[in-house]
């Protein structure tokens, strides 16, 4: 965007640095009528092809990572964001304190919890190249994940620290699901009080009575995602506990019939819905109506196409509801 003419005809200069993109007045209004236990945002924020939905002007991924949280958080509708990064590689706790600097006070993170604490076995395919085809001996080891998760987590983030989620990539469980709850229950009322944990899975098979009772006693809860394989997002929020529950989180990932490979090819540059799916927005949107414990809706740009058009839609549905 260039140089722009004010009333005078005299040269109005863009601010430095990457800004927020000029929103509509009904998106802003919008944000103001959201609940207040509701924080929505996108997982990760570092896209190019957001401009004018979220950044003021064109800038390349390296610079929106490093300068485009604290832009992200002002916009009205994000109250929230994912932390994907943590996944791959734990984070510091300075390291988690820079990133949070400059947030605005209310604003919170759904942070991922390292691949090392939720994974069996690295396939021989892993983008975790050094452990390719081995067994994880750190596989719901309270202690590792106490000393490289939890605690940078808290220390770290402080008041911005929102959610820790432990992600289960699909995956052979030994044991199967009784042994997997079981152990899960252990190793989360083992880990420190204070957080708000969060499970999510991607095997079916262990979405049972005893994993759902295991998070209760823990007073963890499951996440809500739709996922190719999963059982659809309002069986997932009912099996789970329904209202009953300490927080509900919810992370809306992937369109049914892609893979991520196939639906980065089909959405990108991520700034437009290319596939809708209405059911699944008014799924998540009755269960956030229902609810009055703390609500965290992460959408991913492979969802439908652009993550923060999807969460626009959504709080209009939102908004459709409670009217």
């Amino acid at each position: 965007m260039p140089d722009q003419l004010d009333m005078f005809g005299t040269h109005r200069s863009r601010p430095a640095g990457l800004g927020l993109a000029e929103l509509p007045s009904q998106i802003h209004e919008l944000g103001r009528q959201l609940p207040q236990h509701l924080r929505m945002g996108t997982s990760s924020w570092s896209f190019a092809g957001w401009t004018d939905l979220v950044w003021d002007r064109a800038a390349s991924q390296r610079v929106i990572a490093k300068q485009g949280l604290t832009t992200y958080a002002n916009h009205p509708l994000f109250r929230t964001v994912g932390l994907d990064r943590t996944y791959y590689a734990p984070m510091r706790a300075d390291q988690l304190a820079a990133l949070s600097q400059g947030l605005p006070d209310d604003f919170r993170l759904l942070v991922k919890a390292h691949a090392e604490c939720t994974t069996v076995r690295f396939s021989n395919r892993s983008w975790h190249r050094g452990r390719a085809g081995q067994r994880n001996e750190l596989f719901l080891e309270p202690t590792y994940a106490t000393e490289v998760v939890v605690n940078p987590y808290m220390q770290g983030l402080g008041r911005h620290a929102g959610v820790l989620l432990f992600q289960f990539p699909a995956q052979s469980v030994p044991g199967g699901p009784k042994s997997f709850a079981h152990r899960l229950g252990e190793f989360l009322e083992a880990l420190p009080k204070g957080p708000q944990y969060a499970v999510e899975i991607r095997n079916p098979d262990l979405l049972t009575p005893r994993y759902v009772s295991a998070l209760e006693r823990a007073g963890a809860t499951h996440c809500v995602a739709e996922l190719p394989g999963m059982p659809d997002v309002h069986k997932q929020w009912e099996v789970s506990g329904g209202t009953d529950r300490p927080a509900l989180v919810m992370r809306w990932m992937l369109a049914r019939h892609h893979n991520y490979e196939s639906a980065r090819e089909a959405y990108a540059p991520f700034d437009q819905l290319v596939d809708e799916h209405p059911q699944v927005r008014l799924a998540y949107a009755n269960m956030i109506a229902r609810s009055s414990k703390p609500a965290f809706m992460i959408v991913n740009n492979k969802a439908e196409g652009s993550s923060p058009l999807s969460v626009q839609r959504l709080a209009e549905q939102l908004m459709q509801l409670l009217s």
